[in-house]
């Protein structure tokens, strides 16, 4: 009998997560909210079957009644979060708290299957962040003073990744972290968060070149602290978003020839001049020919990957906790094993309809100091996707970065869930800028049709 629903779990998980991806398109035909919340109800109920049925394959694989309590707490937590904030924030976007809340969801499944005690540690910290993030799109709304805090946001990041680099732990030969009281940070996460502030407020009014060369110094200085660390997937990650950001803000395509051009070339630098980046170099290459010792992350990431299928071997059938480092910078070859590729291209999917839509609202902004933080916190959010798939799957080399919302790790939780409590914040910045245009397009009819009056009874006199 437990094989019989093992089985048919495989399809009908697949199924589901395929319509709930299917639906975050979807939305995207309507630009009136109240014709998307139909779709945004059906989200809602598949993200609570999703998630029920992958957690009573869990249960029927283990015959642990103890997860299907772990399971209680998280759904209660994820409908929460969804009503709080439609409560909270009325004009906020739908698509990106469900969104959000579904990943998060697979990120419990999947960690609960590779480790109990990691998913339980990283559903605590989701609840706390959770909690934290609710206050941010007020702030967000209300503090128009923090387009001004330009070198506060460059003195505050240099020095969050100096402090690592001076007094940080080494993490499998990089310094990335720090610990304070017990409690490890990850501060390169963070400090993504206030660059893309620290750009956006540097290049909102002007553009010229002396803005763009000052802000590609303190960018330049970003950059090298983490080559330092050799924290390079971070380095990657700023480096791009710097140069799209600045190339959005200027519309000179010459900025991202000299960024791409000069992206290459730091590129062959760090080959020549850090053994590890030629470790993982040679290793996606040619994984095969040193599948005992560099290669090794890598063909058990494929294995994992290529035993899938298209639904899966099923939850607690596959053997991902074969590949090291799998909840972390592996999760997605996880996914792709047990529940297969199939799903795992749905969250693919989920993923880059967060980005789509916070690129529309990027768009719909007046603000540029605004827009500018939406594009930037978009293309970190996508790009950080990227590269954690496209490393795991060997169309890239390894970087190292997690996959956000789902990837196993308390700062990287709390970071992206801070930037898609931003973008709700700008969602309703978009919806005053939009009252304020009604408001004033109202005014000037007034004007217009008072001076089409007083012409009238002139021409009568």
């Amino acid at each position: 009998m437990e094989l019989y629903i093992t089985e048919i779990s495989k399809y009908v998980i697949a199924l589901l997560m395929a319509l709930y991806a299917y639906e975050s398109f979807a939305v995207f035909r309507f630009q009136d909210e109240e014709r998307r919340s139909g779709i945004y109800t059906r989200q809602n109920l598949l993200m609570l079957v999703v998630h029920f049925s992958c957690f009573m394959a869990i249960c029927f694989e283990t015959g642990d009644i103890t997860y299907l309590f772990f399971y209680i707490f998280q759904q209660i937590v994820l409908f929460a979060t969804v009503i709080l904030f439609h409560m909270i924030y009325p004009r906020a976007n739908r698509l990106a708290v469900n969104n959000m809340c579904m990943l998060l969801g697979i990120g419990f499944v999947i960690l609960t299957r590779l480790s109990y005690e990691k998913a339980v540690k990283q559903f605590v910290i989701a609840v706390c962040s959770i909690v934290l993030t609710m206050i941010i799109p007020f702030f967000i709304r209300k503090l128009k003073f923090l387009k001004k805090l330009t070198w506060v946001y460059a003195l505050a990041g240099i020095a969050a990744l100096a402090v690592v680099l001076l007094l940080g732990a080494y993490t499998n030969g990089s310094k990335i972290s720090y610990s304070v009281g017990g409690v490890t940070f990850q501060p390169s996460e963070f400090v993504k968060i206030i660059f893309v502030f620290f750009v956006a407020s540097a290049l909102h009014e002007s553009a010229s070149f002396f803005e763009v060369f000052t802000t590609a110094v303190v960018a330049g200085i970003h950059v090298v602290i983490l080559v330092i660390s050799k924290d390079l997937g971070s380095a990657l990650i700023f480096f791009v978003v710097y140069v799209l950001m600045v190339f959005v803000a200027t519309r000179n395509p010459l900025y991202l020839l000299a960024g791409t051009a000069g992206g290459s070339a730091a590129a062959v630098i760090a080959y020549q001049a850090f053994s590890h980046v030629q470790v993982r170099v040679q290793a996606w290459r040619d994984p095969w020919s040193e599948i005992d010792s560099a290669g090794y992350q890598i063909t058990q990431s494929l294995f994992a990957i290529g035993s899938g299928g298209w639904f899966g071997m099923g939850l607690f059938q596959g053997t991902p906790n074969s590949i090291p480092f799998v909840e972390a910078d592996f999760i997605f070859s996880a996914i792709a094993e047990e529940l297969g590729i199939i799903f795992a291209m749905c969250v693919i999917l989920v993923s880059l309809s967060s980005f789509i839509m916070f690129m529309d609202i990027s768009m719909k902004l007046k603000d540029n100091f605004y827009r500018l933080i939406a594009f930037g916190l978009g293309v970190t959010y996508i790009f950080q996707v990227f590269l954690t798939i496209g490393g795991g799957s060997k169309f890239i080399p390894l970087t190292g970065v997690t996959l956000p919302l789902v990837s196993y790790g308390g700062s990287s939780v709390l970071t992206t869930l801070i930037m898609f409590a931003i973008i709700e914040g700008l969602c309703m910045v978009k919806g005053d800028e939009e009252k304020e245009e009604k408001y004033a397009a109202r005014k000037r009819r007034k004007i217009k049709n008072s001076r089409t009056e007083n012409r009238d009874e002139k021409e009568e006199e």
